[in-house]
């Protein structure tokens, strides 16, 4: 847990917040930015202080209101419920509770709310993923209206969203805004920038493999560096523990899904040519037609999730997890594996999503003693079948959603929540908590300058041209909630051997298809709504451009390395 969260009774009691009903108050707002704030931010201290007054004037109609709110429970939320929203509470007189569960659970009673009709939560924070969803179903506030309409008395002058990083990804087709991102992180390659530059385990790869050890650019590449290093003794380097060349996790769960439609199919190759997303196939393997109608998921319809590239994808994911991996890893969810790397017995992740940084920070047995870390982070390497042009990774920006079915005056009092705890003025000391950044000003501080040397490449990497290359879920997927529990389920059967990946995959494909068939059937998304191809055979599709692709005679392509260095001059 990161330092500043130890604070939060200590800041509580400095609020007054321990025995006390909240009311808006300037003097608590003065004890927040000496207490917690402490000048880490962009703001002036004059700066400061005229934007918790704007917030304490536009929240006078609603003290004493009550409100609810809900994210997944990450470090970054973790300090939002447990310092943010107590300190907001006492400035402005509005009482936020702000739940913190799982994902999957989030995205569930959003879909309880869409369909009940029944206010669940005033703002939830989930997912840009959902993107397609809220665009097709009309059902989240468009935000660009509300800003300029019902919403303009409670929208901060100090929003700035040209400010913010991840817009594109929470803007539907429409050019419409639908979320504010509140965090994002990226999924990245992660290595033991130590061993990989210690001499004798240099020289004893380059023996055994014939090229040098380094960053991999591609999967030939890390699969000989995950082969290397699994059992390997490190005692010459002081280490006694059992090492292991990769990590991940498979237990049946929903994040099992996640980690396959956050892009690795799309790293292996599976889809289209296109940034942000892959068009017309993309990273899920749904085609959509010239009006983004998905159109199809399986081959036989013009889709890839079942195609020869995503039976490879599966097939790679699983055997690094059973030969790489520690042998509890198959039995790990996203949240449990996502720390292990920090335990300092992992030689590479292929992935590791950024929002882990932080507990990494925290472990000594993956930092020197000066606070530099022993690890680096790097773009991800791709598979066989990818190619230049196509989507290279994936971004998270968990954004703020304001439902239609929640009343006004209490989605006017959540989207104040939402503004304070991505305001300028908290930002910088959020983002220096949770390493989830979202502002641009935030980036580019000095404060993080000064933090960079520490975080092993991860300010470079915000700072570079290369990060708008990362990115969600796009609008291809017309109902994440209904389409993402498929993914779970089906490679769950694979990942336990019930079920070849081949078959996994023909069954999530046809899964899919059944619900898109359902919403065309249902016509609830109007003409934004799935139509579905008639099918044709999946040779048909194979022998046209792009995807779906046929197999490649030789999956196994020349390996290839890249010095860590000289990736990130290649950011400056």
């Amino acid at each position: 847990m990161n330092v500043s969260l130890r604070s939060t009774t200590a800041l509580a009691a400095a609020l007054g917040l321990l025995s006390a009903p909240a009311f808006a108050d300037m003097d608590a707002a003065m004890e927040f930015l000496d207490t917690e704030i402490d000048g880490v931010t962009t703001l002036s201290r004059e700066e400061q202080e005229a934007e918790m007054q704007w917030f304490i004037d536009a929240a006078e109609q609603f003290q004493g209101m009550d409100i609810n709110v809900v994210s997944e429970t990450i470090t970054t939320h973790e300090y939002e419920a447990q310092v943010l929203a107590p300190a907001f509470s006492a400035i402005t007189g509005i009482n936020v509770t702000h739940d913190l569960i799982g994902e999957g659970d989030v995205v569930e009673r959003l879909q309880v709310q869409m369909q009940s009709g029944q206010n669940v939560y005033d703002a939830f924070v989930n997912d840009s993923d959902l993107i397609g969803t809220h665009w097709r179903y009309g059902q989240a506030r468009n935000l660009t209206e509300w800003m300029a309409g019902t919403g303009a008395d409670v929208t901060s002058p100090t929003l700035d969203l040209d400010d913010f990083i991840g817009t594109q990804f929470t803007t539907g087709p429409d050019g419409n805004l639908y979320q504010l991102p509140d965090q994002q992180f990226a999924n990245l390659y992660w290595f033991r920038y130590d061993w990989f530059n210690d001499e004798k385990n240099k020289t004893d790869f380059q023996e055994e493999y014939g090229y040098e050890l380094g960053v991999p650019v591609n999967w030939a590449a890390y699969e000989d560096i995950a082969e290397f290093f699994t059992g390997r003794d490190l005692s010459h380097m002081g280490i006694d523990d059992e090492i292991y060349g990769n990590m991940d996790y498979g237990k049946k769960d929903p994040s099992l899904g996640w980690r396959y439609t956050d892009a690795w199919m799309s790293m292996a190759g599976m889809g289209d040519k296109g940034e942000p997303n892959g068009l017309p196939v993309d990273e899920w393997g749904i085609r959509v037609n010239e009006n983004s109608q998905p159109v199809g998921a399986c081959m036989d319809r013009g889709g890839a999730t079942n195609s020869p590239a995503a039976v490879y994808a599966v097939d790679k994911a699983i055997q690094w997890l059973q030969d790489y991996s520690p042998p509890a890893a198959a039995g790990m969810t996203f949240s449990e594996a996502g720390p292990v790397p920090g335990q300092g017995n992992i030689a590479q992740q292929m992935f590791l999503y950024t929002t882990f940084v932080a507990p990494l920070v925290d472990s000594p047995a993956v930092m020197n003693e000066d606070g530099t870390p022993k690890w680096r982070l790097a773009p991800s390497p791709h598979g066989v079948y990818w190619e230049e042009g196509m989507k290279v990774g994936y971004q998270d920006v968990g954004s703020w959603t304001i439902l239609d079915s929640t009343p006004d005056d209490r989605a006017k009092a959540a989207w104040l929540y939402a503004q304070f705890v991505t305001s300028k003025t908290v930002d910088v000391k959020k983002a220096d908590v949770g390493l989830t950044f979202i502002r641009d000003s935030t980036i580019n501080s000095e404060h993080f300058t000064e933090r960079a040397p520490n975080l092993g490449g991860l300010v470079e990497f915000y700072r570079s041209p290369d990060r708008v290359r990362w990115s969600p879920t796009g609008t291809n997927v017309p109902d994440y909630p209904k389409l993402a529990q498929l993914w779970w389920q089906n490679i769950g059967d694979a990942m336990s051997g019930a079920k070849t990946s081949q078959e996994a995959l023909d069954t999530l494909c046809s899964d899919m298809e059944d619900v898109m068939e359902r919403l065309e059937r249902a016509g609830v998304q109007g003409d934004l709504g799935p139509a579905l191809n008639e099918p044709e055979t999946a040779e048909y599709w194979l022998e046209q451009p792009g995807a779906p692709k046929p197999a490649l005679e030789n999956e196994d392509e020349e390996p290839q390395t890249i010095p860590y260095d000289d990736l990130v001059a290649s950011w400056q």
